[in-house]
């Protein structure tokens, strides 16, 4: 039997491109996909404990910021030329024109969450890299299976350089507001008997 063994290199789209195939009907409309450092990513569908954790967070975030801050969930965030990640929240700055002439950018980002279920070590690992890069400086992944947040903060080149896991009983201040003190369980859907 004949073994062959041919180098290859993945072909990596850009976030023009990307945009680009989507005008053109490449993609079903139905498909939930984002582009992580080059790579098109199909994400999962989104289980019942995943969206009432998003709901709350959201909704918890929007009534602590109020006016000095927009909440969006699941829509586009400009990391660089090669990464369109859409975050189940971003919290960001507000614009005047609500983002219609650009997706934000890392500097007009205060927090990032990731909701993970059957997404934990994909939000850890590949995820945080492209956010960490980009310099997005609060990154969090709430871990609905174990009830617990993974905290992401000091980004560098290579990664983030501090990660903290808080249980449910823990709280936290996101790094641009510090006088919010938001409680982890508040966040997660309750416990159903």
């Amino acid at each position: 039997m004949l073994t062959t063994e041919a180098a290859f290199t993945l072909r990596k789209w850009t976030v023009k491109e990307y945009h680009k195939l989507g005008e053109i009907g490449i993609f079903n409309p139905e498909e939930r996909l984002e582009l992580i450092e080059g790579n098109i990513i199909k994400l999962s569908a989104k289980g019942t404990v995943h969206a009432s954790a998003t709901r709350r967070t959201a909704s918890l975030l929007h009534n602590l910021v109020g006016n000095q801050a927009a909440v969006y969930n699941k829509s586009p965030i400009a990391l660089d030329d090669n990464s369109e990640p859409e975050p189940d929240i971003a919290v960001v700055r507000i614009d005047p024109f609500d983002y219609a002439t650009h997706h934000p950018t890392p500097s007009e980002v205060y927090l990032i969450i990731e909701v993970a279920d059957s997404s934990l070590t994909f939000d850890r690992e590949i995820k945080a890299k492209a956010y960490a890069r980009s310099g997005i400086a609060d990154y969090w992944v709430l871990n609905v299976n174990e009830r617990q947040l993974h905290v992401f903060r000091e980004p560098a080149e290579d990664g983030y350089q501090s990660e903290v896991i808080l249980g449910e009983s823990a709280s936290i201040s996101p790094l641009e507001f510090p006088a919010f003190n938001i409680a982890i369980l508040a966040m997660l859907p309750p416990i159903m008997p």
